[in-house]
C-alpha cells in the first residue's frame, strides 16, 4: 500500500446530510461522541473518495454551504487537531472563513506571499491572490481531499494558513506602527496617542489571528504526516 493511500476502514453507506452528524445529547458520555466524531469523519471520507461522481464531489466541498459550519461543528469541533474529524473540521472551518471574507483573507495572502514563498507555492494559489482565485484554490484544495491525496490536501490547506498568518503579522505591524506615527506627531494633543506599538486592538487582534493560524498549520502538518504512516485516526 501507498505511504499516502487511504487506511483500510469499512462503513455501511452514507447520506451526506446533516442527519449524520446528529449524536444528540448534552449529557452523552465524552468518549461516545468521540467515537461518533470519528465513525462520522471516516464514513464521510471513505465514501467521498470511493465515489466517482464529480457532483457528488462538488456537494462534500460545499456542505457547509447549504447546511452552514455548525452542522458539523457540535461533532467534530472539539475533536484533537491531530485526528480525522479535528482535520475535517479545520479544512471546513477555514473554507467557511475564506467565503465569509474572501477580500480581507485575499488580503492578507498578498501580504504575506513574497516573505513565504515555500509555502505559496504548496498553496498553490495563482498570482495576483485575487478574492475569487482565493475562493477557487481553497474549493480544488478541497475537492483534492476526496479526488486525490489526503496529505496533499492537508499540507496544502497548511501553507494556505502559513501565507495568511504572515500576511496578517506584516498587518499587525503596519497597524502598530501607524499609531506610533500618529502619537509622535501630535504627542502634546490629549488623548490623540492612547496605545503603545504592538498594543492596539486592531493591532493585538491580526497577531492573535495569525498564531492562531500558525497553530492550525501545525496541526494539519502532522495530521498529513499521521495520515502518510497510516496512523490518522
Amino acid at each position: 500500500m501507498p505511504a499516502s493511500s487511504q487506511p483500510s476502514r469499512h462503513h455501511s453507506p452514507v447520506k451526506f446530510s446533516p442527519g449524520m452528524f446528529e449524536h444528540i445529547d448534552g449529557g452523552m458520555n465524552p468518549e461516545v461522541v468521540s467515537q461518533a466524531a470519528h465513525s462520522s469523519a471516516w464514513a464521510l471520507l471513505t465514501q467521498g473518495r470511493a465515489n466517482s461522481d464529480p457532483a457528488v464531489t462538488a456537494r462534500l466541498v460545499e456542505f457547509t454551504d447549504h447546511y452552514g459550519l455548525e452542522a458539523i461543528a457540535e461533532m467534530w469541533a472539539e475533536a484533537p487537531g491531530v485526528s480525522l474529524p479535528g482535520a475535517l473540521w479545520r479544512i471546513y472551518a477555514l473554507r467557511d472563513a475564506v467565503r465569509q471574507n474572501p477580500e480581507a483573507i485575499s488580503h492578507h495572502y498578498h501580504l504575506g506571499q513574497e516573505n513565504a514563498q515555500v509555502s505559496r507555492v504548496v498553496a498553490g494559489v495563482a498570482d495576483p491572490p485575487a478574492a475569487d482565485e482565493v475562493c477557487r484554490t481553497i474549493d480544488a484544495i478541497l475537492t483534492g481531499a476526496y479526488t486525490g491525496e489526503f496529505d496533499v490536501a492537508l499540507e496544502r490547506f497548511a501553507a494556505f494558513c502559513r501565507v495568511v498568518a504572515l500576511g496578517q503579522a506584516v498587518a499587525a505591524d503596519r497597524a502598530d506602527v501607524a499609531v506610533e506615527a500618529v502619537g509622535a506627531e501630535a504627542h502634546q494633543r490629549a488623548g490623540e496617542f492612547v496605545s503603545t506599538p504592538g498594543s492596539t486592538a486592531r493591532g493585538n487582534h491580526l497577531t492573535k489571528a495569525a498564531r492562531r493560524l500558525i497553530t492550525t498549520a501545525e496541526e494539519l502538518e502532522a495530521a498529513a504526516s499521521a495520515w502518510r504512516h497510516n496512523q490518522l485516526d
